[in-house]
């Protein structure tokens, strides 16, 4: 059974769901697709009004939101802080880093994560990308130089195309079976009830 993940690290959900969407695979003998998406492509193609909320937000709604994300940090043993140098962040280029490194993204991903949600450093910024790169034992040169290729350009659009077109419209995506899509970290008892009822489980 292969589960398909649409990501962006820019997205503090998102790493909820890039952690347990790992665990939830391996109890249910589950493969992961990592699909490395550019989340800001979504939203201007299909999900404008998550613009609008950032503009004129619901300030109880707002203050939820924070208890809900450091609920769900707490509960997950991650260190959430929300972003004082730069929100939203440019992710373009760890993303396609992500393309680049394909099933093998999940230690640079989880390190970029890091980095942009618990120590409030910029994953925009080379330097700081460099860091994630050492942390990782990624060769840096070789990712720099994948990373600036028409290729992987448009792998990260090709794969931010493909979740517009089946109905995706945020980070993080889960498709099981290819066509049963779930949206956010929290679904994850949906999924595991997904992939049960599949004939191959």
């Amino acid at each position: 059974m292969m589960i398909e993940f649409f990501f962006d690290c820019s997205s503090p959900w998102t790493w909820l769901g890039f952690e347990s969407i790992q665990t939830l695979a391996g109890e249910m003998g589950a493969d992961i697709a990592w699909r490395p998406i550019l989340v800001g492509g979504v939203f201007n193609a299909v999900n404008g009004s998550v613009y609008e909320s950032r503009r004129n937000p619901v300030p109880a709604k707002a203050r939820y939101m924070l208890k809900d994300l450091q609920d769900w940090a707490r509960l997950q043993g991650l260190t959430i802080n929300f972003p004082a140098t730069v929100f939203p962040v440019n992710s373009v280029k760890v993303m396609r880093g992500c393309c680049w490194l394909g099933q093998d993204c999940v230690d640079f991903a989880r390190a970029a994560f890091h980095a942009y949600w618990t120590e409030d450093r910029d994953i925009s910024d080379d330097a700081v990308i460099a860091d994630v790169v050492a942390r990782t034992g990624v060769d840096a040169a070789a990712l720099f130089a994948a990373i600036a290729t028409d290729e992987i350009k448009a792998k990260l659009r090709d794969n931010t195309d493909e979740l517009i077109a089946r109905g995706g419209f945020g980070s993080p995506t889960i498709f099981v079976g290819s066509d049963d899509m779930f949206f956010g970290n929290d679904r994850m008892p949906l999924v595991r009830a997904a992939i049960a009822a599949q004939p191959s489980a």
